[in-house]
């Protein structure tokens, strides 16, 4: 048992009595809870519309193939992230095709984009990775110049900012997620979000069975769709979680201030870089390591730090050097070298709303004391 764990969700007695509110009705799925979380959340990211479903993974499946993109497409993306941005892709017959990333912002590196635009690409999917927003102009032009879909995975970004423009509302689509370290939580869940008429009724459709969007039998199914719905008990937990927002996103300033003026000067750590016009809203707390603690020095801290009773991690692995993808792609050390090289420095430090600053100490000094005899 960590005292001091990775992540640790912020539920109040709010949270609490809007579930059992929902447990005491005869609606746990496809009620007014559902309808009003997507409302709540489509208002907050500034778009037209919003479809509720089970995870962040889902919501871009079915952004995928509601662009009808399919076998034999390519759709660019980066190599550094959460799995789920290039499985999505594969889940349509598609091939994720990866563009290494800028070493400082750590997302997909927008001068490399063209060299690998081919008469097969259909879409770019951009991540905003640990809530940093991506280059959202040059991405929309270099979409808007070879007429490609832009897809934007902000599962990471709820509440960040790129030129004082909500993440999410970028692109054809995109997504936000709620697992338990994300800004907000409904335990699993995910969020689609569109300006597209079209989209929405698609992915309204596919997330629930391929049933008419309107006016539809509950028995008739008019497309091919999935159970990717999410229940009321989430929605309703959602709900609470965004009247407690602007609290939230405000404590995860605070403790990533506190962070980076505990660690800002400590030798051998690289705090956050936070690019000029992009306010993050802070999913994870991840500092770099300098090229002498990368890879097996960096796992040794990771152990040490746990046996003084800190969680901490390695976000992200390469997804090209996962072993899924050199198995059915033959991807190797080497092909991504910037991307690489980060994914042996990255360390993720303990981050939640309520950490306080006695552990935030606890935490930078027993890392400060680590590094130093590594």
């Amino acid at each position: 048992m960590y005292k001091i764990p990775l992540s640790k969700p912020d539920i109040t007695g709010k949270e609490n009595e809007a579930v059992l509110s929902v447990l005491k009705t005869s609606s746990l799925s496809l009620g007014k809870k559902y309808i009003e979380f997507e409302k709540i959340i489509a208002k907050f990211a500034g778009v037209e519309y919003a479809v509720a479903v089970n995870s962040g993974t889902s919501g871009l499946h079915l952004i995928i193939r509601a662009l009808g993109i399919g076998e034999g497409d390519e759709v660019i993306t980066t190599p550094f992230s959460f799995i789920s941005s290039s499985n999505c892709i594969l889940f349509e017959g598609a091939r994720p095709v990866f563009v290494d990333i800028d070493e400082k912002t750590l997302n997909i590196d927008v001068s490399k984009i063209r060299s690998k635009i081919t008469k097969k690409t259909k879409a770019i999917l951009a991540v905003d990775v640990f809530s940093q927003p991506a280059d959202w102009d040059e991405l929309k032009k270099i979409a808007k110049k070879y007429n490609l879909y832009l897809i934007e995975d902000s599962a990471e970004a709820l509440g960040s900012l790129y030129k004082n423009r909500k993440c999410g509302s970028f692109g054809e689509a995109g997504v936000f997620a709620f697992y338990p370290n994300k800004q907000i939580t409904t335990g699993e869940g995910g969020i689609i979000l569109t300006n597209n008429k079209k989209i929405y009724e698609l992915c309204r459709s596919m997330v629930n069975q391929g049933r008419k969007v309107k006016n539809g039998k509950w028995l008739e199914h008019v497309i091919l769709g999935y159970n990717y719905r999410l229940d009321e008990m989430s929605c309703a937990l959602g709900i609470a979680q965004m009247q407690r927002i602007k609290e939230i996103l405000k404590k995860r300033k605070r403790v990533a201030e506190l962070y980076n003026n505990k660690l800002k000067n400590i030798d051998g750590v690289e705090i956050p870089y936070i690019k000029t016009g992009n306010k993050l809203s802070w999913f994870v707390y991840v500092v770099k390591l300098t090229e002498k603690f990368s890879d097996y020095k960096r796992d040794k801290i990771i152990k040490e730090m746990a046996k003084r009773g800190i969680q901490c991690g390695n976000y992200f692995q390469s997804i090209h050097l996962q072993p899924f993808y050199k198995k059915e792609f033959g991807y190797k050390k080497g092909d991504f070298l910037i991307t690489e090289n980060i994914s042996s420095r990255t360390l993720a430090l303990p981050f939640y709303n309520n950490l306080t600053e006695d552990e935030i100490n606890f935490v930078a000094k027993n890392l400060t004391e680590i590094i130093a005899h590594v």
